[in-house]
């Protein structure tokens, strides 16, 4: 059974840090690309990262320099280091796993094939 589950959230300052990991279980992560998605309050859920199997990485574009996605398959991990927090980050955070080709908008929910649960995160000023 393929298992994603997002965690390390929690409420900060802004201009703090936190770091996000993303634990899976149920499936080889070498073979697998492993996105990024948050959902504000009242928002649509809105792609963040994207690490291919080879360690490829994409970023929405505003998130550039300050969030670095990176993943540790000997761990099943993957991670979403997020600096400079601002309140505008403040959302639910979920990660997505897909072993299809890579081809198709990696910046898609649909380009996933499995979804975990995810973990809030609080930015306050």
């Amino acid at each position: 059974q393929v298992l994603l589950q997002a965690y390390g959230g929690g409420s900060v300052q802004s201009g703090d840090s936190l770091r996000l990991s993303c634990a899976t279980s149920g499936f080889t992560l070498d073979y697998y690309a492993i996105g990024w998605f948050r959902q504000a309050p009242g928002k649509e859920r809105e792609f963040v990262a994207v690490i291919s199997r080879a360690s490829a990485t994409h970023y929405k574009n505003l998130l550039k320099g300050r969030f670095t996605i990176s993943r540790d398959n000997a761990k099943n991990t993957v991670y979403l280091q997020m600096n400079s927090l601002e309140r505008q980050d403040t959302a639910v955070y979920f990660c997505a796993a897909r072993n299809r080709a890579w081809s198709g908008n990696w910046y898609e929910s649909g380009f996933y094939d499995y979804w975990g649960q995810g973990t809030q995160v609080t930015v306050s000023s």
